[in-house]
């Protein structure tokens, strides 16, 4: 069980280890860990950390184990896990985009449908939620844990079917597979233990950190501009700004001249930054952020 002081905290070792590790960083929580540790250092003495596969965070969450962690919705509903989903974390730069789990055959197969797979063989990570979703539609089918190279299975026809994780879809055709349907869509949880939820302590630090997550989430995809403007151009300059509220404009010593400090979008700075200059601002600063707190 974890310990009644320290905050015991789950983190995905593999594939999104070094994405989670800039993330909360980011939020403010610096964290190192060893080539061949599971206990990261972190520097926060209310935390203790812990690195777990995110396929078996949910089951340890729930039983105690742990009192929070970060996995996917996926892994949550194969495991079948009664946790309290904190904060629901989705973001574009650090790897964590929603992500999809897809019935796919070869492009020359005869399935077309899931009803199609009776009495077929279909491989798949998520073998108890396969089971279920098939359960559910009436179909009856084989289905196998596959340990990796799933996509490779049904290449080689060891397999009629698969049901894979994807993003794009762009490994699926290059391997010339067909997607036939969506099974589910998954995101990043922050999940909590429902007795770690009841400590008020705990549970006040859980919220803290997922708002600082969240805070951290929103920045990956907005900047801050600064620039100066002269009265003269002021009001030109500020319907250009896409504010998250208003500008901040703000009296500079010159008599007559601005500052106007706006966040925004990163993705429309390239089209915007020239406008601006053409509209009279000056001196434009663009800078990174690391939290957005709504």
């Amino acid at each position: 069980m974890a310990q009644s002081g320290k905050l015991k905290l789950g983190l995905p070792k593999g594939s999104l280890q070094e994405s989670t590790f800039k993330m909360f960083k980011k939020a403010g929580f610096n964290i190192t860990v060893g080539s061949r540790s599971y206990f990261p250092y972190i520097d926060d003495d209310q935390i203790e950390c812990v690195l777990i596969r995110a396929q078996e965070m949910s089951r340890y969450v729930e039983d105690g184990a742990l009192d929070c962690g970060i996995t996917g919705e996926d892994w949550i509903q194969e495991n079948g896990s009664d946790v309290v989903r904190v904060k629901e974390l989705v973001y574009a730069k650090t790897g964590t985009n929603p992500v999809r789990w897809v019935l796919a055959v070869p492009n020359d197969s005869p399935i077309r449908a899931v009803k199609d797979l009776k009495g077929k063989r279909i491989a798949t990570e998520l073998k108890g939620f396969t089971e279920k979703y098939l359960k559910e539609r009436g179909v009856e089918a084989d289905v196998e844990f596959s340990w990796g190279a799933t996509e490779v299975k049904v290449g080689s026809g060891l397999v009629d079917a698969i049901v894979e994780l994807t993003e794009t879809g762009s490994s699926l055709r290059a391997n010339n597979l067909r997607i036939v349907e969506t099974l589910c869509r998954s995101t990043t949880q922050f999940v909590a233990n429902k007795k770690a939820w009841t400590d008020a302590k705990k549970k006040e630090k859980m919220q803290h950190i997922a708002m600082l997550l969240e805070g951290a989430i929103h920045a990956e995809a907005k900047v801050g501009l600064k620039m100066n403007v002269n009265e003269e151009n002021l009001k030109k300059v500020v319907s250009l700004l896409p504010a998250m509220k208003n500008p901040t404009v703000s009296n500079l010593a010159q008599k007559g001249w601005f500052d106007v400090d706006t966040i925004i979008d990163e993705k429309v700075v390239r089209e915007l930054i020239p406008k601006l200059k053409e509209a009279g601002a000056e001196g434009i600063i663009e800078y990174p952020l690391n939290k957005v707190i709504y």
